[in-house]
């Protein structure tokens, strides 16, 4: 009998990691979580619109839980918010949950430590993978990935609105991660391999948007409006 797991949800990595799962002999995926921003209704640093993000739940075929954080939301609070979850988790008798992360110990340690006195496992598909690798391993399979976030502070807005394709893994500064794992970049999938119909939508107006803890313009969002 395979193990049932929640996959934490978002852009490119974790879709990947998604799709790993799917196809794996051990594990069935049971539920998707996602992180959305009270007031903006809009999933949390990605920026997509709620909208969307369940179209991407119901053109894949998984039931999704959204995680409603408050805007500027202390860390005491978040964690109290997903320990909620993580026991609605339990309870339906699931031990597993998987992020998409490839290389950010702090950030995988940061996991392991909140889900660790839950008795719940975090799985990590993608771990160790270079970057590289992933994102050519993602385009090949076909997946569809548009650029809905970028820090300003490491590349310039023209990324943001793009398509994830070969000419812009060749355009990205040799400092940049192609997958974007330091937060460079963020993305939103709209086709691929477990996604049954591909998710319309339109480019809408980008936006500056400042950093939550300096208060400095920092961001820089393109609407994805859907169709």
């Amino acid at each position: 009998m395979k193990k049932k797991i929640v996959v934490s949800f978002s852009g490119k990595d974790s879709t990947l990691a998604l799709h790993d799962l799917m196809h794996s002999n051990e594990f069935e995926v049971v539920l998707l979580i996602a992180s959305v921003t009270e007031g903006f209704n809009r999933t949390s640093i990605h920026g997509v619109r709620v909208e969307l993000l369940e179209a991407q739940a119901k053109s894949i075929g998984l039931p999704l839980r959204k995680i409603w954080i408050p805007e500027n939301c202390s860390n005491e609070l978040y964690q109290e918010i997903m320990t909620k979850v993580n026991l609605e988790i339990i309870e339906q008798g699931i031990e597993y949950v998987a992020f998409g992360d490839l290389f950010l110990e702090d950030v995988r340690k940061y996991r392991e430590e909140m889900l660790k006195p839950l008795g719940i496992t975090p799985i990590f598909p993608l771990w160790g993978e270079s970057t590289s690798n992933v994102i050519r391993r993602f385009l090949s399979l076909g997946y569809k990935t548009i650029i809905t976030c970028v820090d300003l502070t490491r590349l310039s807005e023209e990324f943001s609105g793009k398509v994830i394709d070969k000419q812009f893994i060749d355009e990205l500064p040799k400092e940049v991660d192609p997958c974007g794992e330091n937060g460079e970049y963020h993305s939103f999938v709209f086709d691929g391999p477990i996604f049954n119909t591909p998710i319309h939508f339109e480019i809408g107006e980008k936006k500056r948007s400042a950093d939550i803890y300096t208060g400095e313009i920092r961001f820089c969002f393109t609407d994805i409006v859907p169709n």
